[in-house]
């Protein structure tokens, strides 16, 4: 398994560079690179110094990188989705569908972009995979995923299960699946085993986003105003995912003592201009040790003796976050971005006594 590593900010503030030069310096020191980049744009390639292809391509020793095109991996995508289909139906109907006809639908680039990273992660190819993609809360969002759509297949699958919709067909699960599809299914577990492989993969990949020994986060600034406000608006927003953020990178400016106190407890680093493009150098010797990410604190932390429940929400105040419960989950909303918390059993279907927020951190009590 590779360690994951992207950067967050605001658009202009040198993300692209950065991660150019954090997969130069990961090469460096003789680890397997994989460098991908979201940007269909010939930008990527120009900084980069050549233009990848849809699939690796070496760039340099241990270093490989990869630009993403959402047309070509869709149609890849729809092959194993037809093979999907025809391994459970005797009469599969997308034969005729074909990837070449599909076009992109807003939020299946990163839907697309999610399932490469796993697979490359999956591959055993590489040590260390860095993505050069957005950097806002469509990155977010991405990394978010599997949290989100965990979610939904439990909670919509309960709902549908105690539906009327759901108890009238159910006598009629076994005979039907066995006439039509290629398996005989109980009302028990029918909808589990076709979706049991993705709910696995799902809670790999939110075990992989939660450990930052597995995916981290930096912060990527400039000195200006909306940039500092973004980065740490970026900051809270990723703890809304549980990704862990490892420091934050000052591009072209000073690491000052307000900054520093601005964004404690997260490591600062201050990062020179690139001069050339044919010296990276002095900029990959300013860049700091990636994987020390572990170091910072949890996204959240439960404490069941004292019936508490602790959310780390940097870069947000209290008229900024929402709490909501329903049943055994308790849900904060927190910038644009919303957080199912599911609820230990010593907690499950004890109600909200009460919440303060401080300290950046939202304090629930049960």
């Amino acid at each position: 398994m590779a360690f994951i590593l992207t950067f967050l900010g605001k658009g202009g503030t040198g993300r692209t560079t950065i991660a150019i030069a954090a997969a130069k310096k990961f090469a460096s020191l003789g680890q397997r690179v994989l460098l991908i980049g979201q940007d269909p744009t010939p930008a990527f390639g120009l900084l980069l110094g050549t233009f990848p292809r849809a699939d690796p391509t070496e760039v340099g020793p241990n270093l490989k990188a990869v630009q993403l095109q959402s047309t070509f991996l869709l149609e890849r995508s729809w092959e194993e989705v037809k093979k999907l289909e025809a391994q459970y139906l005797r009469s599969p109907t997308l034969k005729n569908v074909y990837g070449q006809e599909l076009g992109i639908l807003p939020g299946m680039d990163s839907a697309l972009a999610l399932n490469e990273i796993r697979e490359y992660d999956g591959s055993g190819e590489y040590d260390v995979i860095i993505y050069d993609g957005s950097g806002d809360q469509a990155t977010l969002r991405m990394l978010g995923m599997p949290e989100i759509l965990s979610w939904y297949f439990r909670r919509f699958r309960q709902i549908f299960t105690e539906s009327d919709l759901g108890k009238t067909i159910s006598p009629f699960i076994q005979p039907v699946t066995s006439a039509i599809l290629n398996v005989t299914w109980t009302p028990d577990d029918f909808a589990q085993k076709p979706t049991q492989q993705t709910n696995q993969m799902l809670e790999q990949g939110k075990t992989a986003v939660a450990d930052p020994n597995r995916v981290a986060a930096y912060l990527v600034t400039t000195g200006d105003t909306a940039a500092l406000a973004t980065a740490k608006y970026f900051w809270g927003s990723a703890q809304q995912v549980n990704l862990t953020v490892g420091g934050v990178l000052l591009n072209q400016i000073p690491a000052t003592e307000t900054l520093a106190a601005e964004f404690a407890p997260l490591t600062v680093s201050a990062l020179p201009q690139l001069s050339t493009s044919a010296d990276w150098q002095p900029l990959i010797d300013a860049l700091p040790d990636f994987k020390q990410a572990v170091q910072m604190p949890k996204s959240i932390s439960i404490d069941v003796a004292n019936r508490q429940v602790s959310l780390f929400l940097p870069g947000f105040d209290k008229k900024q976050v929402k709490l909501t419960q329903y049943g055994p989950e308790v849900t904060i909303e927190a910038g644009d971005q919303r957080r199912n918390i599911w609820l230990p059993p010593q907690l499950s279907g004890q109600s909200v006594k009460g919440a303060k927020f401080q300290d950046r951190h939202l304090i629930i009590s049960f």
